[in-house]
């Protein structure tokens, strides 16, 4: 078996994988602000989600996903969160004390975009997938394989005038922002009137048409909250990207998994290297 853990800003999910990626079960839990008590936190759930030591030594591997930065040592790992503030924060003694096997570390975009862009009939183009949550994460994968380039792709704080005010894309096009913004609940039942959506589509057509034309994908993957209204926007905001970028993107995908991609790519990235 293998099992994935998504750290999130609010929340952290336990996943275990069957080695053909069925989800076998799953736990939820918030994320505590204090890097000590979620250390413990996390000792304490993993014992709580495989409470037998013999369900624990069938686990192969664990690759835990990141909000941030990771850098990897010869001997050891560090992290920069993005939005959590952890300067410091021991996460390999907690699983190291209950589980005998290797352990990954992996930023979350970028397994979101490794699971997504495996996809049927993504495997032989260059993909980029881009997660519309909390903030806008993404990554650049082409021929199934993450691009070296994908570590430093951060989309969501790239600076746009609009409306008078200079502001990070992610604070305009965030499924949080556009949430706040035109004050629902979810953008899940957001009413698309003709104001709302032409709104809509300039606030994601600005960074979605300097990625076109720097990086030059052939699909664009849009996952997150936002691919809720996948189905509702694909066609205008086909149409005004093809116009803005002299017809350069060629396909406009919804993730598989809007919301799950990410610990499904922590099982495909375990799976990948646990023998090498």
């Amino acid at each position: 078996m293998f099992l994935s853990i998504d750290i999130g800003g609010t929340k952290t999910l336990l996943a275990l994988f069957s080695p053909h990626g069925l989800c076998l079960k799953r736990l939820k839990f918030p994320t505590e602000k204090d890097p000590r008590i979620f250390e413990q936190t996390l000792s304490k759930n993993l014992q709580i989600f495989l409470p037998k030591p013999f369900c624990r030594r069938h686990v192969k591997a664990i690759t835990v996903a990141i909000p941030g930065v990771v850098k990897i040592e010869p001997d050891s790992c560090s992290f920069k969160f993005g939005n959590l503030d952890w300067p410091k924060i021991d996460l390999i003694t907690p699983i190291k004390n209950l589980f005998d096997c290797k352990i990954f570390f992996a930023n979350d975009a970028n397994l979101a975009t490794l699971y997504e862009s495996t996809r049927l009939g993504l495997k032989s183009s260059k993909s980029i997938y881009l997660t519309f949550s909390t903030g806008i994460g993404g990554g650049i994968a082409k021929n199934g394989e993450l691009l070296q380039n994908s570590d430093a792709f951060e989309p969501g704080h790239v600076k746009y005038d609009y409306k008078g005010q200079k502001l990070e894309w992610e604070d305009l096009a965030s499924a949080k922002a556009l949430i706040d913004t035109y004050h629902c609940d979810s953008l899940q039942h957001l009413v698309l009137d003709d104001v709302t959506l032409e709104d809509l589509l300039a606030r994601l057509s600005l960074g979605l048409i300097d990625i076109i034309n720097q990086e030059s994908p052939e699909t664009l993957i849009i996952g997150g909250p936002l691919a809720f209204l996948f189905q509702k926007i694909k066609k205008p905001l086909l149409e005004k990207l093809r116009s803005d970028t002299a017809d350069k993107l060629l396909r406009l995908k919804r993730a598989r998994r809007p919301t799950d991609s990410t610990i499904y790519g922590a099982y495909l990235y375990s799976k990948q290297n646990y023998q090498k």
